[in-house]
């Protein structure tokens, strides 16, 4: 038998029991990806995280898993280990392997030195029009979206729907099983104005209903409304996910550039840590 430490975290909150918590196993060496597949459904969160050891440029390397599948980056599991991680880290960076490439981390530390919170340095999306978009719309119950139906790719593909207020963001009730027919792909449906967003992300095709908190989503975001004229360029935007189920969190986003040159994106938040325990397997 085997023992596994691990950690849940719930991230982009200061508050336990908020957030979106994520599990990171802080050395799974040994693991194969059929134990770390069906470990994540045990888990049953919208992702759980294995941390390795280091190998070439960078502090320690990841994989991140859903309960159905995995994913070559994400943003909240990410984040939240990267905090569990500085709890025995003596540095005030740490340079995460994805497999997006190299992650890297400042963490945030308060007097004490405990570490409550960390900025990314997130990959760099692409974007496409979305070829289903009347599908997804007709999915979410909308007629038609406030800005341009684009997919964003940064690791999960996140698509971009914009409605007119905050009151109908909430209101929505997407046909979940109608969502289910459009494969790897997550439906981002947001809110706002200026430095202030709401957002919901439904993703049937990656094992979520409805998360919490999307970190990956929230820099394609800064950059979806960078882009649209609907925040600025360079300036840091909050966004609030996770109302309507409960588990109110809050994301910073910026996206760096101009027009579709885009040079950076940052994301940052907190996460306090929940549950400590091991895996005997």
């Amino acid at each position: 038998m085997q023992r596994y430490s691990y950690m849940v975290a719930d991230v982009f909150t200061d508050t336990p029991l908020q957030g979106n918590p994520v599990a990171v196993f802080l050395d799974a060496t040994g693991l194969s990806t059929e134990r770390m597949q069906l470990i994540a459904n045990e888990m049953h969160l919208s992702e759980t995280v294995f941390v390795f050891p280091p190998s070439d440029d960078c502090d320690v390397h990841v994989r991140i898993f859903t309960p159905v599948n995995e994913l070559p980056f994400a943003g909240h599991p990410t984040l939240g280990a990267a905090i569990a991680l500085g709890e025995s880290w003596s540095g005030n960076r740490i340079r995460m392997q994805t497999a997006m490439g190299l992650v890297p981390f400042d963490l945030e530390r308060d007097t004490k030195g405990s570490v409550r919170a960390a900025r990314m340095q997130q990959p760099i999306p692409t974007w496409e029009p979305y070829d289903r978009a009347e599908d997804l719309l007709a999915a979410l119950g909308l007629a038609n979206s406030s800005v341009p139906v684009l997919v964003y790719n940064n690791g999960p593909r996140h698509v971009f729907i914009g409605l007119e207020s905050e009151y109908a963001l909430t209101k929505l009730r997407p046909d979940h099983r109608r969502l289910g027919e459009l494969p790897d792909m997550a439906a981002n449906c947001f809110a706002g104005y200026g430095a202030s967003w709401r957002l919901r992300m439904f993703s049937p095709a990656y094992g979520v209903v409805e998360d919490a908190a999307t970190g990956s989503a929230a820099g394609s975001l800064a950059v979806h409304l960078a882009r649209f004229g609907l925040a600025p360029f360079g300036q840091e935007i909050e966004i609030v996910q996770g109302v309507e189920i409960g588990r109110p969190s809050t994301m910073r986003a910026t996206a760096i550039g101009a027009g579709n040159q885009i040079e950076g994106v940052e994301v940052a938040g907190s996460a306090v840590i929940v549950i400590r325990g091991t895996l005997d397997i």
